[in-house]
């Protein structure tokens, strides 16, 4: 993995593939490469940098053609290196970009090394380029359809030879991949947002599809067990996302998204009225009347949203639920019940173990699905019968923030449909959550105004290398996703700990040089809370309290409180968690990390 882009066309495509490429950066990489045919034989360039660099690069050797194939990669076999970058060659006749993970590639590459094929990398790649070319008869297409009855895992594909000029072949099995239709010319990507001015035809391609891309048509079948059959797919009219390339005053695009928060926001609820069923689909009002438990599954990020919405959901809606790592899930034996809504979170909506839990699911009768999700064309949305799209943009910096809180926006208003359609919530209640709801953004807008106050922190935590983040209830949730935030982008160690579990065993940890960060709404928990900082104080611990405007905790030495503008009740969540994220920032920032592209991560994780 992480980002495909393919072309075939009468006029020079590297342009076209290299910016494609960039628009594939938000995702996280760590090498990149582009080949083209060109002059008879396959030409190609590899970095361990960036995209620009690789631009430079095939500049200077004067690389061009009308046929070709581009890869960001993020490393899974085999370590960030150029001779384990896509493309991979196999006789210089082949040249292959994959995404996925090949399970059975050891058995493959025995397989093909007693036939004589050299391997100049750790990858489980080079083993598909390997296995086309030794099918390789005259004819590319039935190379790659027979090559995917040997591979075992998921995959997406892109492939040219160097016999077949203006062809190029896809293939993909549980990882995304897209055909885009332009006038004479045929694209291949994992996104569409990388075919994002060049055309808006799009064609989804299931699971099991390989696709011939020629001059101006295409052919594309569908795997049926060991047999293929030829399929019409529906091509899509997809105005893809372009806006999010310019950072404005802004350092970094995670910064420039925290603040578009309180936009993303006021566009996720926009249009709502009231919290009917319909809000999720034309049929959510007969799912919702059927279920009567929730199962939520989701991972990182998203998974500490889905934990958040268990609070609201049982104790408004008061609804059983549950909430799965979704990498889990589908390895252990649950026990399934058909009156589960199953709700999967995710803001790419191709998140690979999230939409396995969602089939695994299925597979066990649940059929009750419903996806919250930023990007409407997903697999994951197209896989569930109901959907909430967030309207937060595309997201660049690989750590998430505004898609986080537009989830948060639409787990509650799940809430709220729930809450109503079974009975608890009243006339008044619905007019005072939607006079909450709209208030929202501006709420958010004064927590911003505090950057200056968490900068002045993130230069003590610039100089640690572990941190404990605590909250309660509603908030633990959100004690878990500031750890995680700024472990992502500035390296420190954090852990998160229900604040009642710091006695029962992190206390240990408490010291002069671990600062303790304490997420303290003034809710009826704040007492406890109040309580569980003492313990850290009598241990020399340093606190550092993001409390509201009337919860009486004050400063003092060893005591640093930033205060939130207002509390905002079981919304508090979507406001807490603001400050959290601009902390990691700074922090990342005053160590002078890659905060947008942090080191061995991800945006959107297409691999299991």
């Amino acid at each position: 993995m992480c980002g495909i882009v393919g072309a075939v066309s009468a006029r020079n495509i590297v342009p076209i593939l290299v910016e494609g490429l960039k628009r594939l950066e938000y995702r996280g990489y760590d090498s990149c490469g582009v080949a083209v045919h060109q002059g008879g034989e396959l030409r190609r360039a590899r970095s361990t940098s960036r995209v620009a660099e690789l631009e430079a690069q095939v500049a200077a050797d004067d690389v061009s053609g009308g046929t070709g194939i581009a890869h960001t990669r993020w490393a899974t076999h085999g370590a960030p290196a150029v001779h384990n970058a896509h493309p991979h060659f196999s006789r210089n006749r082949i040249a292959l970009v994959h995404n996925g993970i090949i399970e059975n590639h050891d058995e493959l590459r025995a397989e093909l090394k007693g036939k004589g094929y050299e391997f100049l990398s750790q990858t489980d790649t080079e083993v598909i380029a390997h296995l086309v070319d030794h099918l390789y008869d005259g004819d590319l297409f039935e190379a790659v359809k027979n090559a995917t009855h040997r591979l075992h895992g998921a995959y997406a594909i892109a492939v040219f030879c160097r016999d077949e000029p203006h062809r190029v072949v896809g293939a993909r099995l549980g990882s995304p991949l897209i055909l885009g239709v332009g006038e004479g010319e045929r694209f291949l990507a994992s996104d569409a947002m990388a075919l994002a001015g060049v055309t808006s035809q799009i064609v989804y391609l299931e699971e099991g599809d390989v696709v011939d891309l020629q001059m101006g048509k295409h052919w594309i079948v569908a795997r049926n067990g060991q047999e293929f059959r030829s399929v019409q797919r529906e091509v899509r009219t997809v105005h893809a996302h372009t806006g999010a390339a310019d950072l404005g005053p802004y350092r970094h695009y995670m910064q420039k998204e925290i603040f578009e928060q309180p936009r993303a926001l006021a566009d996720t609820l926009e249009g709502v009225e009231g919290f009917e069923p319909d809000l999720f689909g034309d049929d959510a009002y007969r799912i919702f009347k059927e279920v009567d438990s929730v199962l939520i599954l989701a991972c990182g990020t998203s998974y500490y949203s889905g934990s958040t919405a268990k609070y609201w959901l049982e104790s408004i809606a008061k609804i059983s639920t549950q909430v799965e790592v979704a990498s889990e899930y589908r390895y252990r034996d649950s026990v399934p019940n058909p009156r589960t809504l199953v709700v999967t979170i995710s803001q790419s909506g191709e998140t690979a173990d999230t939409m396995a839990a969602l089939k695994h699911a299925r597979s066990l009768g649940m059929e009750h699905t419903l996806t919250i999700c930023n990007v409407s064309t997903s697999a994951m949305v197209r896989e569930s019968k109901l959907a909430y799209i967030t309207r937060a943009g595309v997201e660049v910096g690989v750590a998430s923030t505004k898609a986080f809180t537009t989830q948060l926006g639409g787990l509650f208003l799940l809430t709220l449909a729930l809450a109503k359609l079974r009975g608890h919530l009243s006339v008044e209640q619905e007019t005072q959550w939607l006079r909450d709801l709209r208030h929202l953004p501006a709420a958010l807008q004064s927590v911003l105004a505090l950057e200056p106050q968490i900068i002045a922190w993130s230069e003590d935590f610039a100089k640690k290398e572990n941190a404990l983040f605590l909250g309660r209830g509603l908030h633990y949730p959100i004690a878990l996703e500031g750890a995680l935030k700024l472990k992502e982008i500035t390296y420190i160690h954090a852990e998160a700990y229900a604040a009642g579990e710091l006695k029962h065993g992190p206390l240990a940890l408490v010291d002069a040089e671990m600062p303790v960060v304490t997420v303290a709404p003034n809710d009826a928990l704040v007492d406890k809370l109040k309580s569980n900082m003492q313990e850290v104080r009598a241990r020399g611990g340093e606190l550092y309290v993001f409390a509201d405007a009337d919860s009486r905790i004050n400063s003092e030495a060893g005591v640093h409180v930033i205060r939130l503008p207002e509390h905002y009740g079981e919304l508090s969540p979507i406001l807490h968690v603001v400050p959290l994220q601009l902390l990691a920032y700074h922090t990342a920032c005053a160590r002078g990390t890659d905060v947008d592209k942090p080191r061995n991560l991800a945006k959107s994780v297409t691999v299991e």
